[in-house]
């Protein structure tokens, strides 16, 4: 059996460039802040690594702070509050909801999109030192938001302005300049490089505060030992997504040929923030009357791999609280899978999903009859 993977969001597949990058890296036994020969050219690959990721986002090296990865990142982002409130769209990561329970929460519509009434009226609540916090591109339905506005929003309010743009970099252009943010969110293994290894880019004009306090790397914003191999495979996945950008015109074609044919299984079926702009890799649909736990299984027992919402969720499918926001209902949001493409996604990948897809919607529509008739 040929596996088909079709779960980048999660994380994408390694680059094979990146696998022999990381390789070569872990051959230098040298600590990046060490003084000698070997330190010198660990601290040399950490370098060259920061100015490729400050590229890929149109940044300055210097606000490049290496971090274990998106989660980190995202909490390190919200610690620097002043004090006022904190201000997160409800459609937020976990690791962005989950570090800060009692922040308040900006309602988005059914397409998925932020109210901006609604992030106004609670800006107009905020006091002194707040901090909001809005994705660009969701994870589970790739709808992206309108953050120029939301910085612009912020700054009226003098509010610290933070965006998760995980998602977003590698598949859309990401531009620190033109967002106007005052920090911003990386992960390596969205891109095709490492696990555990991310990034925050800071304005170098934020009185930043570290959390973790030691030997003073990256600038005393962050301490701990350089994960030296995982930062070198960052940069090389970097480069490769800036070198590869047609690859998402194939992606979204690919994206366009598989909701084509879920309109002709199911006329009616609903593709989650479709009637806005998304990610050119990202689509979540719902099988009506079927649990995205018995799709998931159906899929994985012919080799197909796909996901239902975050997979940040330790293996538990539960209803998204995503699909939630935008308004639909309990037994809607637990029926939705989401299929992702990347950089190795073929058109045999989604023909093998909407084949199995396809026969498991039939064999339930037949099971209900026979159920129905028996009644």
């Amino acid at each position: 059996m040929v596996n088909t993977y079709l779960d980048y969001n999660a994380t994408a597949p390694v680059w094979p460039d990146v696998i022999e990058g990381v390789t070569e890296a872990m051959k230098i036994c040298g600590n990046a802040s060490s003084v000698h020969e070997l330190g010198r050219k660990a601290s040399s690959l950490v370098e060259e690594a920061r100015e490729k990721i400050a590229s890929l986002v149109n940044a300055h090296p210097s606000q490049v702070i290496f971090t274990s990865g998106g989660t980190e990142a995202n909490n390190l982002a919200l610690s620097q509050g002043r004090g006022g409130c904190v201000i997160l769209a409800s459609i937020e990561h976990d690791s962005i909801l989950k570090a800060h329970t009692r922040a308040k929460l900006i309602n988005v519509g059914s397409d998925g999109i932020i109210c901006i009434d609604h992030m106004q009226s609670l800006l107009a609540e905020s006091s002194a030192g707040s901090i909001i916090s809005v994705m660009l591109a969701n994870n589970e339905t790739g709808v992206l938001q309108p953050i120029e506005h939301v910085s612009a929003m912020g700054r009226e309010r003098g509010a610290l302005v933070h965006c998760d743009v995980i998602q977003a970099v590698g598949k859309i252009d990401v531009n620190w300049q033109t967002l106007d943010v005052d920090m911003m969110s990386l992960s390596a293994h969205k891109l095709g490089g490492p696990q555990g290894i991310g990034a925050l880019v800071v304005d170098e004009k934020l009185d930043f505060l570290p959390c973790l306090k030691g030997g003073g790397q990256e600038r005393n914003r962050r301490a701990g030992t350089e994960n030296v191999p995982g930062i070198v495979g960052f940069g090389i996945a970097a480069d490769l997504v800036c070198e590869n950008k047609t690859q998402m015109d194939n992606t979204v074609q690919l994206r366009e040929t598989m909701e084509n044919k879920l309109r002709s299984i199911i006329p009616e079926i609903d593709i989650h923030g479709s009637s806005v702009e998304r990610l050119p890799n990202t689509s979540c649909f719902s099988m009506p009357g079927v649990e995205a736990i018995t799709q998931l299984v159906a899929l994985d027992l012919d080799g197909v791999m796909v996901s239902a919402g975050s997979a940040c969720s330790s293996g538990k499918v539960t209803a998204s609280h995503v699909l939630k926001a935008m308004g639909l209902s309990n037994s809607e949001a637990s029926s939705a899978i989401r299929v992702s493409l990347g950089w190795g996604s073929k058109l045999e990948d989604v023909e093998a999903f909407l084949s199995t897809w396809q026969n498991l919607y039939i064999s339930t529509r037949v099971d209900d009859q026979i159920k129905a008739t028996a009644a």
